[in-house]
């Protein structure tokens, strides 16, 4: 597929988009054309001014790719479809236009039915070393510190979070199907970039966009699993009843009302479906649908201004909790708890937390994890939520590792062996 890489960020990406003017047609699924990519958590220094990390001079906060011509799976119908875009103004007619997307189709038809390509074995027997940046130690003694911005004022929650590390056991796609397997989620996606890879199945939408209706869904408030149902109902009951997660989940509603607040039209602000709990493969969470009408004259890439990062990912207030975390983490966050997804040629959006994800860079492998810290916050609980945020993934790593193989017990190991 043909694909244009877009470094510099979100600054030139309303002239490049604004370029194309697509023709709906009966049929076409919710994207056909746009941009497809992930903004790191540190795409929010383009419009908000906050401390930033010393970078590699090619180091980009933002990894987005405009696609003309794709294959679009439907994993309901078992069904694909090829779409290829044509800019008629680089033509001598429409028809000659339309013959050479014509001949593109038929030669990405081909290409499928071609001979798939042959993946490379494990390269471990299903143990995988996983390592983090902050050990349960320092971990909590940074939630200490967190609580006491909070005591003094200066914010009412901040998410702090830290980078797990792994060598690489497999390939990239068989850490992709792992995931499908064991922690299957809304947004499941691999992005291969230029110098990195994305492999993620993020449970969370950052912002969604279409038509003129804005959505948000935040998640906050978590427990494990249960290993019975009737332990998982309890839990699932424990979770509704804590008023600490409660408190929590309610502020951070309001924090999503108001940034939706800032490109709605005046009084379209609603939460639907508030506090329901959802279920997946390692963890339940708390979540609630808000949603509102975009002012006129406004576009996606307002939105996003508006919006990120997702205040399930900073905290609130949202400026002095991301000046908080760039003081407590130790280094920059990447990828994680920026968005992932698409802009599409006409104008709608999709864009997920980029959370239970595995940036793969070269041969290692980081993921991350966080926890939402308040006044009551307990930095023991702290730790052990963030682990078990990231155990899909660690898991994930390790079944690849086995050649996906479900029926061989899980090593031992997992997030926290090896690094505290």
């Amino acid at each position: 597929m043909v694909l244009e890489a877009y470094a510099e960020g979100l600054s030139s990406l309303r002239q490049a988009m604004a370029a194309a003017r697509p023709a709906s047609l009966p049929g076409l699924p919710r994207f056909f054309g746009g941009a497809v990519g992930c903004l790191g958590y540190d795409t929010v220094n383009e419009f908000e001014r906050l401390p930033s990390y010393p970078a590699a001079a090619d180091e980009a906060t933002a990894r987005l790719m405009l696609a003309d011509q794709m294959i679009i799976f439907d994993n309901v119908r078992h069904t694909a479809k090829v779409v290829v875009g044509v800019r008629p103004a680089e033509f001598p007619s429409l028809e000659a236009a339309y013959s050479a997307a014509g001949a593109r189709i038929g030669e990405i038809e081909r290409q499928m039915h071609g001979d798939a390509p042959t993946q490379p074995p494990p390269t471990g027997g299903g143990e995988v070393a996983v390592t983090s940046s902050l050990g349960r130690d320092a971990f909590c003694a940074v939630v200490r510190r967190a609580k006491e911005y909070i005591l003094a004022g200066d914010i009412i929650q901040v998410v702090l979070s830290h980078c797990f590390r792994a060598a690489l056991p497999a390939h990239p796609v068989q850490v992709y199907r792992a995931l499908r397997l064991i922690n299957p989620s809304p947004y499941m996606f691999y992005m291969k970039f230029k110098d990195r890879l994305l492999v993620g199945s993020s449970p969370e939408v950052m912002v969604r966009l279409t038509g003129r209706k804005m959505e948000l869904r935040p998640i906050a408030g978590t427990r494990p699993r249960g290993a019975t149902e009737q332990e998982d109902r309890r839990l699932a009951d424990e979770l509704l009843a804590d008023e600490k997660e409660r408190a929590e989940h309610v502020m951070l509603v309001d924090l999503g009302r108001n940034d939706l607040g800032r490109v709605a039209v005046a009084g379209s602000v609603q939460v639907q479906d508030f506090m329901t709990v959802e279920r997946y493969s390692h963890v339940m969470h708390i979540v609630s649908h808000v949603q509102g009408e975009l002012l006129p004259g406004r576009d996606a890439l307002d939105v996003i201004r508006a919006t990120f990062p997702a205040g399930t990912l900073s905290g609130a207030p949202k400026i002095r909790a991301m000046e908080i975390i760039h003081e407590l983490e130790p280094q920059a966050r990447g990828a994680y708890g920026g968005a992932v997804g698409y802009l599409g040629y006409d104008g709608n959006m999709d864009l997920a937390i980029t959370i239970r994800t595995a940036e793969i860079v070269g041969r290692e492998v980081r993921f991350q994890s966080g926890a939402g810290i308040v006044a009551d916050s307990d930095p023991e609980c702290e730790y052990r939520e963030t682990v078990a945020k990231a155990a899909a993934m660690a898991r994930a790593l390790e079944l690849a590792a086995r050649g996906l193989d479900l029926s061989a017990p899980a090593p031992g190991g997992g997030p926290g062996h090896g690094g505290g």
